[in-house]
């Protein structure tokens, strides 16, 4: 059985950072392409970031591009999210999700096959 576990969540203040964790089971992370995922309040879900599979290819939606960094650790099989430079517009629940990279930024469920429950960032001061 497929399962994602996200931690790392929390409040922080404009300019900080944060380090999101994604736990993998049930399926070997490093031959799969993942995502980050979030939802800020009364939006819609929009892909944030992905690595794919295989190998070490990454990719950022613009906003966070110089400030995010994806990574995996294929011992651990867990997924990270490094978070920089953090601002407001930031807060979000953010997601890990398995399945290939999205055509557009703007993504649904369906788009990917599993899905993590998410863990909360809010960057206010």
């Amino acid at each position: 059985e497929v399962q994602l576990v996200e931690s790392g969540g929390g409040l922080v203040q404009p300019g900080g950072s944060l380090r999101l964790s994604c736990a993998a089971s049930g399926f070997p992370l490093r031959t799969y392409t993942m995502n980050w995922v979030r939802q800020a309040p009364g939006e819609g879900l929009e892909w944030v970031s992905g690595i794919v599979g295989g190998g070490s290819s990454t990719s950022y939606v613009d906003s966070v591009k110089g400030r995010f960094t994806i990574s995996r650790d294929n011992s651990k099989n867990t997924l990270y999210l490094q978070m920089n430079s953090l601002k407001p517009e930031d807060t979000a629940v953010y997601y890990c999700a398995k399945g290939p990279l999205p055509r557009f930024t703007a993504v649904r469920r369906a788009d990917f096959g599993s899905w993590g429950q998410g863990t909360q960032v809010t960057v206010s001061s």
